[in-house]
C-alpha cells in the first residue's frame, strides 16, 4: 500500500461543540428539510446527499460497466446497454448509517448528522440478479463487489469506494442498477450516470458512480466494508456488519419555526401532527406512537409509499398553553420498536433512538 499524505486524526470527542471539520462536512453534504415530510416522494433537490470523495464527472455515452473476475462469461456493457434492459421504477427510502450519530455521546467524528439523513425516491433502473447470471459466476463465488469511480483516503488508506454482496444476498435482495431518479436522469451528487440501489438496508451499500462489479472466490477486504459501517463497541472489535436499515419515525416539525434555533412555536388549540415511519428489508410498519402531555398515543397510518418506502402518520393535538415536548417511535411487523436510548457503538451508526421536539404552545 503506498504512502499516505493524510495522518488520522481523532475519531471520537465528548465535546458538545462540533469541529471545523466536522462543520465543513455538514456544508458540504446536505439533510432533507423535514417540513418535506408532507411529500410522499422526496423532492430531488431535498434527498439527503452523503459522498466520501470528490463527485467524479462521468460522460454518459462513454461510460461502461465492467463484469470481470471469477465469472465465466465476464462482459462490458454501454449505459445504453443497461438502458435497453428490462425497466422498472420503484420507490425506495434511503437513510445513511450515520444518521442520528450527533446523538452518540462520545459523539464519533465524522458527518454530524441529527435526524435529516433520509429521502424517498422513485428509483427507475434494472434487476441486477440477471446481469450476474449472464455473466456466470462460478460456483466458487463468495463475493460480489461493486466499486465506484469516487477515490480518496479514508484513515489514511487510498482507494476507491466499494461495498460487497454475497451471493444469498444478492438472490434475497431486490438490487437495482440505477440510472434515474424521480423521472429524470441521474444528477452527478448521486451517482450519475450509474448507480447502485439496495432497497432496505443503509445507504452505504447503494455505491455510487458504479464502474465495475468484480465477482471474488474470496471475501471482499476493501475499506468500506472491513474498517467502517460495522458495529463495534470498543477499539480493537471486529464487530458485526451494518446492513438493514433499523425501524424509525420522525415528525413534521410543527408551527413555525425561530430562524436560527429552528425552536417551533404553535396556537393553543387543535394542531395536526403527521411525519414518516420505515423499516428495512421491506417490512412494514406495523404501529406508530406520538408522546402527547406525557402520554404515547396511537397515530393513524397511511398506506405505505411502496413496498421498501416509508408509511405516513397523522395524530390530532389540543395544545394548551406552555413548553412541551413531543416525540414519535414506531413499531414494525417484526416486532421492531425505537429505542429511547440507542445502544453506543463507535462509528455511531444506526441511532434509531426517538425523536424529541421542543414546541412552546402560545395562549
Amino acid at each position: 500500500m503506498q504512502d499516505s499524505p493524510f495522518q488520522p486524526g481523532a475519531t471520537r470527542t465528548a465535546d458538545p461543540e462540533f469541529t471545523r471539520a466536522e462543520v465543513a462536512l455538514a456544508n458540504r453534504n446536505s439533510g432533507a428539510l423535514l417540513e418535506l415530510l408532507d411529500c410522499d416522494i422526496t423532492p430531488t433537490g431535498t434527498h439527503y446527499l452523503l459522498n466520501h470523495f470528490d463527485v467524479p464527472v462521468l460522460r454518459a455515452q462513454d461510460h461502461v460497466l465492467e463484469f470481470d473476475g471469477a465469472f465465466d462469461a465476464p462482459f462490458t456493457l454501454s449505459l445504453a446497454d443497461i438502458m435497453a434492459q428490462p425497466q422498472i421504477t420503484l420507490p425506495v427510502t434511503l437513510e445513511c448509517a450515520g444518521n442520528g450519530r450527533a446523538g452518540m455521546q462520545p459523539r464519533p467524528l465524522s458527518m454530524p448528522w441529527m435526524h435529516e439523513a433520509i429521502g424517498t425516491s422513485e428509483w427507475t433502473g434494472t434487476p441486477l440478479a440477471p446481469l450476474l447470471e449472464r455473466a456466470k459466476p462460478r460456483s466458487s463465488v463468495q463475493d460480489f463487489a461493486f466499486l465506484g469511480a469516487d477515490y480518496g483516503y479514508d484513515k489514511g488508506v487510498p482507494h476507491y469506494y466499494g461495498r460487497s454482496l454475497t451471493p444469498a444476498q444478492i438472490a434475497q435482495l431486490d438490487v437495482l442498477l440505477v440510472w434515474g431518479m424521480n423521472g429524470a436522469a441521474l444528477l452527478p451528487q448521486h451517482g450519475a450516470p450509474l448507480r447502485l440501489v439496495v432497497p432496505g438496508w443503509y445507504g452505504m451499500a447503494s455505491v455510487k458512480w458504479l464502474s465495475r462489479i468484480t465477482a471474488l472466490e474470496a471475501r471482499y477486504q476493501g475499506f468500506q466494508q472491513v474498517e467502517t459501517y460495522r458495529f463495534r463497541s470498543h477499539d480493537g472489535d471486529e464487530g458485526t456488519p451494518v446492513t438493514q436499515i433499523h425501524v424509525r419515525s420522525l415528525m413534521k416539525p410543527p408551527g413555525v419555526p425561530d430562524w436560527f434555533t429552528r425552536a417551533r412555536r404553535v396556537q393553543a388549540g387543535p394542531v395536526a401532527l403527521s411525519g414518516r415511519a420505515w423499516s428495512g428489508g421491506g417490512v412494514p410498519i406495523a404501529r406508530v406512537e406520538v408522546l402527547l402531555d406525557g402520554e404515547w398515543r396511537a397515530a393513524r397510518l397511511s398506506p405505505p409509499v411502496g413496498r421498501y418506502a416509508w408509511t405516513r402518520w397523522e395524530i390530532d393535538w389540543n395544545a394548551t398553553p406552555g413548553q412541551h415536548d413531543l416525540a414519535c417511535r414506531a413499531t414494525d411487523a417484526a416486532g421492531n420498536t425505537q429505542p429511547l436510548n440507542a445502544p453506543y457503538n463507535l462509528g455511531g451508526f444506526a441511532n434509531n433512538a426517538v425523536q424529541h421536539l421542543s414546541v412552546e404552545v402560545a395562549g
